[in-house]
């Protein structure tokens, strides 16, 4: 059986529903990470004691996922549905192959591993 890692870097305030509706499909566990970036969003402009500068780099909160393949459809659209306010910083979402999985506590691999 094909693994999967989903990651997805989503607006802040989004992390609760995404967290919900990946557990509503049966995901069992992810990893957060809070992070900064930007993109399309370009930042803004802020005061800070009297002198104006560019904060280029948001807030953001990056999911990392492994699911199995079976999972993925599923899964992305979740996220998708949760994280999406329709303005533009909505984020990205991206897949790539895992082509091992090992717990480390028994040593359990792959899909017994997530």
């Amino acid at each position: 059986m094909a693994l999967c890692k989903i990651e997805a870097v989503i607006k802040p305030f989004k992390l609760e529903e995404v967290k919900e509706a990946l557990t509503e499909i049966g995901i069992a566990g992810l990893t957060v990470a809070e992070v900064k970036g930007f993109g399309r969003q370009k930042g803004h402009t802020e005061i800070y004691r009297g002198s104006e500068y560019t904060v280029d780099f948001l807030p953001k909160v990056k999911i990392e996922v492994v699911l199995e393949e079976e999972l993925l459809a599923k899964a992305t659209e979740a996220i998708i549905k949760a994280a999406r306010t329709g303005k533009i910083g909505d984020g990205k979402i991206f897949v790539v192959p895992v082509s091992e999985a090992i717990r480390i506590r028994t040593g359990e691999r792959n899909e017994h591993a997530i």
